[in-house]
């Protein structure tokens, strides 16, 4: 026990850091997603362009789980006259592996979506009633072998073009959109208990893909043309979101209630999602088409299971071919994540130094301990010069287990990053918490906190249905999914004080599964830059290992503070299935120019955002007495600007009233007798939080 005291003394001060994370939500105006517009082929196709792909216990039925797979990028809600829709000629596919010793998928829903003109005479896509492209479909669910019909004509609802269109009695549909939604939620047919949801949505994704694509130059903190942006704000996609019980998942048919525990590897599956197309299709001069297949009738032109995979991990002369292949075959790809492109732009050695906005994120070259110092930077060994030594015996790096998976020479991420998006990580040393190890030794076992794996060796998203689901509303819940778990585990006296497993918050948080609320972008740029490393001991190089000193170092507290601006998605999720909002409307807050927010209506409903933040700044910062804040409204708000220390404890409310539209600046002069240090200042808008930034107080 005194061990892991020890360790809980060292790391206790982090976790005042990321509690007060957990309130740290931005929300700012306009980008893209995590597989929008990926590669050059799919680029022209949007019909057949995955987007996103998520899986998660249902937080309001746990006995569920939901996967929601988007489609269709990047849809203004105005688009008309030709609104998007699922493609005729599209084969759509949610694929899952429940088994590691089979072959292929063991579960695969399939869909195919028909579209009608009921009045060919009109350009206006609803009229009196009628819909020009009316849109119903079929899904098949193929098992052992055996497919057959669950869906045979769901309804998709239309786009969601305006009041006139979808409410007037006469000249629309007669009903709300809501109606329109709640009623295209359909219940499968047959023994599964499936529940499906197929239609246009809110595109749930948000990340500043505008400063990432630009060099990885993201831009939180930023004013102006450099503010971090969201460009997928106000933008709409296609869903299809299942429903699905644990038992019809699960390999043998069990309920969550048989696990043998919150890690049973028995519960664990793997998720992907494709679109396929026909191989030639000639539009003759009749007006029909025809095709020619060979061998085959389909040809997949599109896939996801991890997110940002294709987008930002596999190089753009491979991304079709990515597309075209599945996981079943992914070995010709392993080297891009043993040794990620992201990695050479956080090393100084390398071309660190020509990416401020990466610049907190710096990996592991001399991570001590008590067997050496590790370097895990591109083409160094990492902890290959560990290969077959007797310390290994018995964890998952023992050449008899995984470890000449796991150990490889000059791809020193193989044993953190490969895992994480291949196999999943299992519940073996030393992919355990520091909680109980000895200082440097990271291959003792340690506090369990992971186990989703499922050993088929490629890229999918993988969930374990037995871990219990983090309530929405548990102040504990963090968008930094497992990152938060491994923080409170190491950090909170509620769970750091054994070794023993145990739920911790988050445990169902990307990468295993994704929610909708989680920011992947955050969580795979601080896995790169090795934070997973860190949580099982392999500490940062600003650590020496037998001083005392506590692990929470500059390095570690700076990838854990990382953020990219844009945190947060554009508007609420639904408290229900399909989770995803309604899409935003041709009306309202979001029919202005492409991610600028306009007053009024959406969907029907309240305008719940806050007035656009322009600019929030802090200076001077270092401050010695006094600091100032500067900010801008674009409407009447109330403003709270809030100041906490590194543990979460309140220091000062600096600012909690109304204030008109305009440009504002408040000073701060720092309290009698407060510590010199970092500090967190949270700035709100109408209660919600859209900025945060550390200051530091200097003597």
């Amino acid at each position: 026990m005194k061990s892991i005291i020890n360790i809980s003394a060292k790391v206790v001060f982090a976790a005042g850091v990321i509690g007060a994370l957990m309130f740290f939500t931005s929300r700012f105006t306009n980008i893209e997603a995590s597989s929008h517009r990926e590669a050059p082929m799919i680029a022209n196709d949007p019909l057949a362009d995955n987007t996103d792909l998520y899986a998660f216990r249902s937080p309001d039925d746990p006995e569920y789980i939901t996967i929601i797979a988007g489609y269709v990028p990047l849809q203004l809600p105005q688009g008309g006259p030709n609104y998007y829709s699922f493609g005729t000629d599209v084969f759509y596919e949610i694929h899952i592996k429940n088994d590691a010793s089979t072959t292929g998928d063991d579960i695969k829903y399939q869909f195919r979506f028909r579209r009608e003109n009921e009045d060919p005479t009109t350009f206006f896509n609803i009229r009196l009633g009628a819909q020009n492209l009316k849109t119903t479909y079929s899904c098949w669910k193929t098992e052992n072998g055996i497919s057959k019909a669950i869906v045979s004509n769901g309804i998709v609802p239309p786009p969601n073009i305006g009041p006139r269109s979808i409410e007037d009695p006469v000249l629309g549909l007669g009903k709300t959109y809501e109606q329109l939604y709640t009623e295209a939620v359909t219940p499968a047919t047959g023994s599964g208990g499936e529940i499906v949801y197929c239609g246009p949505a809110d595109d749930p994704f948000f990340v500043d893909l505008g400063g990432v694509f630009d060099l990885g130059q993201t831009r939180a903190g930023g004013t102006g043309v450099n503010a971090p942006v969201d460009a997928v704000a106000c933008h709409n996609v296609h869903v299809i979101a299942m429903k699905i019980p644990i038992a019809t998942l699960q390999k043998d048919g069990k309920s969550v209630s048989q696990a043998a525990n919150i890690l049973d590897s028995d519960f664990v599956i793997g998720v992907w999602a494709s679109a396929s197309r026909k191989k030639v299709t000639t539009l003759k001069s009749n007006g029909t088409t025809v095709t020619i297949s060979g061998q085959s009738p389909m040809v997949q032109v599109s896939r996801i299971g991890m997110p940002l995979t294709n987008e930002a991990v596999i190089p753009i002369g491979d991304k079709d071919y990515w597309n075209s292949t599945t996981p079943y075959n992914d070995a010709a790809f392993e080297a891009y994540f043993t040794n990620p492109e992201l990695g050479l732009y956080m090393d100084d050695d390398l071309f660190g130094g020509a990416v401020p906005g990466l610049a907190p994120l710096r990996i592991q070259k001399a991570s001590q301990t008590i067997l050496g110092n590790v370097d895990f930077t591109n083409g160094a060994d990492g902890l290959y010069v560990l290969f077959g030594h007797p310390a290994t015996i018995g964890t998952a790096l023992d050449p008899a287990i995984f470890g000449t998976y796991l150990l490889r020479e000059n791809q020193p991420r193989s044993v953190d990053l490969l895992p994480i998006f291949y196999t999943g990580v299992p519940n073996l040393a030393p992919y355990q918490l520091a909680v109980g190890k000895p200082d440097g030794n990271p291959l003792a076992p340690g506090k369990p906190f992971v186990n989703n794996f499922l050993p088929t060796f490629g890229d999918m998203l993988r969930l374990n249905m037995a871990v219990p689901v983090t309530p929405r509303n548990d102040p504990k819940f963090s968008s930094l999914g497992l990152i938060q778990a491994a923080v409170l585990g190491l950090t909170d006296p509620a769970y750091n004080t054994s070794t023993s497993l145990q739920f911790i918050p988050n445990m169902d948080g990307f990468p295993n599964g994704r929610r909708l609320e989680d920011d992947v972008t955050r969580i795979e740029l601080q896995a790169v830059a090795g934070v997973a490393l860190a949580a099982i001991g392999l500490w940062y190089d600003d650590y020496n290992i037998g001083t005392g000193q506590s692990p929470v170092t500059t390095d570690l507290l700076d990838v854990l503070t990382y953020t990219t601006g844009v945190e947060t998605n554009d508007t609420s999720l639904r408290a229900a299935f399909p989770y995803v909002q309604v899409p935003w409307s041709g009306y309202g807050k979001c029919s202005g120019p492409a991610g600028v927010y306009m007053s009024g209506m959406r969907a029907g409903g309240l305008d719940i955002g806050a007035p656009e933040i322009v600019s929030v700044q802090n200076y001077p910062n270092p401050f010695t007495d006094v600091t100032n804040f500067k900010y801008h409204l674009n409407g009447d708000s109330r403003v709270t600007i809030r100041v906490v220390d590194l543990s979460g404890k309140f220091i000062a409310m600096v600012e909690d009233q109304s204030k008109k539209a305009g440009t504002h600046i408040v000073g701060w002069k720092a309290p009698q007798g407060l510590p010199a240090g970092v500090y967190i200042a949270t700035v709100a808008y109408n209660g919600v939080v859209t900025a945060t930034m550390k200051m530091n107080y200097v003597k």
